[in-house]
């Protein structure tokens, strides 16, 4: 069952050289007393699965900024400019997927699967390095499947079996990341008794839930 910590117990669980998913579409969805936690801890040398990297003052991009980041696994990093000067200095490598192909490499890493066949990539600079496969007569890139040592999540409601809600588009990459990291922390909204929450609207279920801070 998950367990109830403050955010000083859950930034216990994150040290140096860790690879994080961070949840989060332009930082809606993102943990933000989190992402500020771990730029007042100054762990290093991290490694962050995410859709973007938000911007400079907000969600993931205030990692970036603090130099927290060695690697940044994301679909794009358009609204932070400070990701793509890092990005050309060479003080961050940055392997940008595509979207569509980002949710199911994570999908398929907490799923358990060897990975994704797409044509999305096929012709360009995407397919370097990868490996082909032909399916009746057509080419499909495999891309891998991606895991975690922990996942880092916004909820609008928790109950205390770590049962989520999330609110409207906040949901967005939060479900896939539950599923596909070692530990998974949750900063929600509210925390309600086990049964408030209808099991028919349970979106991530709290068997992947390790904690919840109330934030």
């Amino acid at each position: 069952m998950a367990k109830i910590v403050t955010k000083e117990q859950a930034l216990e669980k994150i040290k140096n050289n860790m690879t994080l998913m961070i949840g989060g579409f332009l930082a809606v969805g993102t943990p933000e007393i989190l992402v500020d936690g771990m730029v007042e801890k100054g762990v290093r040398d991290l490694t962050v699965i995410a859709n973007d990297t938000g911007y400079p003052d907000h969600g993931i991009g205030k990692l970036v900024v603090a130099k927290q980041l060695k690697k940044a696994i994301v679909s794009h990093v358009g609204t932070n400019a400070e990701t793509g000067r890092q990005m050309n200095a060479k003080e961050l490598e940055v392997e940008l997927v595509p979207q569509g192909t980002l949710a199911e490499r994570i999908r398929s890493g907490g799923a358990g699967l060897g990975g994704v066949l797409t044509p999305t990539g096929i012709g360009t600079i995407v397919e370097e390095g990868k490996q082909k496969i032909t399916v009746d007569g057509r080419e499909f890139l495999l891309e891998k499947p991606l895991k975690a040592d922990v996942a880092l999540l916004r909820a609008d409601i928790a109950d205390k079996a770590g049962n989520l809600l999330y609110r409207r588009s906040s949901r967005n990459f939060n479900p896939l990341m539950a599923m596909a990291a070692e530990t998974v922390i949750v900063v929600a909204n509210k925390i309600v008794e086990i049964g408030e929450i209808d099991p028919d609207q349970v979106m991530t279920p709290g068997i992947f839930v390790d904690m919840i801070i109330q934030g």
